[in-house]
């Protein structure tokens, strides 16, 4: 087969995907019914990625799928939610054809089964423009548990989970704008892993939390913002890589460095307000899971944000990503 008759071939190409799960109603429905779960929260995030906006043209459609995965469960690892399912959209261009669909599937079961997540339903259509996914992704939080980006208190601690700055680095990568020898930066960009993992430790001791996908100042400023506070962000303590430390020595002005790694975005790091009397057991418990996490700032009564380097403040053309 070289192209799909119809939508529904490509149905009946991702029933598998359901994994069983009675949810999705074997995806011969309009609908999926999820039945409550006392005592605990459903959580829902959506996101879309479009070609050429949030992917490279051209890129290998198995990739595509997996990063949508990715990046759209890193939503919930913010949130400190156990991911379940997902929902998922699909707009084809006649430049896809069968074998990038098939692609995609590989990529779904894939990250599918690594993430214990079943596709529920969705929708596909074919576009004349780009390439265009779109995956809403559902978890479980204990009722009342869930991590709000607006729960930071004044005297909180600003941390981060996860190297800073692979992301937009790998990207210059992936476009062969720097060196990447052993195609490190490029896999952090192209497929990121989300901090599921940190789960216990978030709902134990975070107050408030983002995922670094905009920009670690711009998703530490949504939560100053949501929680109607003022932050200081020292740059000189940002957990960064090997490859990033070697970039960063190479560049003229060290400070210009440091805003370009926290600002590039899709990270997928985890960037959390933490009680200073839970600072030292929410770093043994990341530490124990060898996730990279560093204290780089403080909340404050007020509003705005504060960017320091080299023990002086430093002017911030843009915070992070925006359309």
């Amino acid at each position: 087969m070289t192209e799909p008759p119809d939508e529904f071939a490509w149905i009946d190409r991702l029933r598998p995907l359901t994994r069983g799960d009675a949810r999705a109603l074997d995806l011969s429905d309009d609908a999926a019914v999820l039945p409550a779960r006392p005592g605990f929260d459903l959580v829902i995030s959506k996101d879309t990625l479009v070609e050429g906006v949030h992917l490279l043209e051209g890129e290998d459609a198995e990739i595509i799928a997996r990063r949508l995965l990715r990046t759209s469960l890193s939503d919930l690892a913010a949130k400190a939610a156990e991911p379940f399912g997902y929902f998922l959209s699909t707009a084809w261009p006649r430049t896809r054809g069968w074998p990038d669909r098939e692609g995609f599937i590989r990529g779904l079961a894939e990250d599918g089964e690594a993430f214990g997540v079943a596709l529920l339903g969705g929708d596909t259509v074919s576009t004349p423009g780009a390439f265009t996914v779109s995956a809403t992704v559902l978890g479980w939080t204990p009722s009342g548990r869930t991590v709000l980006r607006s729960g930071a208190r004044p005297g909180d601690v600003l941390m981060v989970c996860g190297h800073i700055g692979d992301g937009g680095l790998g990207l210059r990568a992936a476009c062969g704008e720097i060196d990447d020898p052993l195609g490190r930066l490029a896999a952090c960009y192209r497929l990121p892993s989300p901090l599921l993992g940190l789960r216990d430790a978030l709902r134990a001791h975070a107050q408030a939390a983002a995922d670094v996908s905009d920009g670690l100042l711009a998703d530490a400023g949504h939560i100053a913002e949501a929680s109607g506070l003022a932050i200081t962000i020292d740059l000189d303590r940002l957990p960064i890589s090997a490859e990033a430390a070697a970039w960063r020595e190479q560049q003229a002005d060290d400070s210009e460095a440091l805003l370009a790694l926290a600002t590039a975005g899709d990270d997928y790091a985890i960037v959390c307000a933490i009680d200073l009397q839970g600072e030292s057991a929410f770093l043994g418990e990341v530490a124990a899971l060898r996730v990279p996490a560093a204290v780089i700032g403080r909340f404050a009564e007020g509003t705005g944000m504060t960017v320091m380097a080299a023990g002086a403040p430093v002017a911030v053309r843009e915070l992070g990503w925006r359309h």
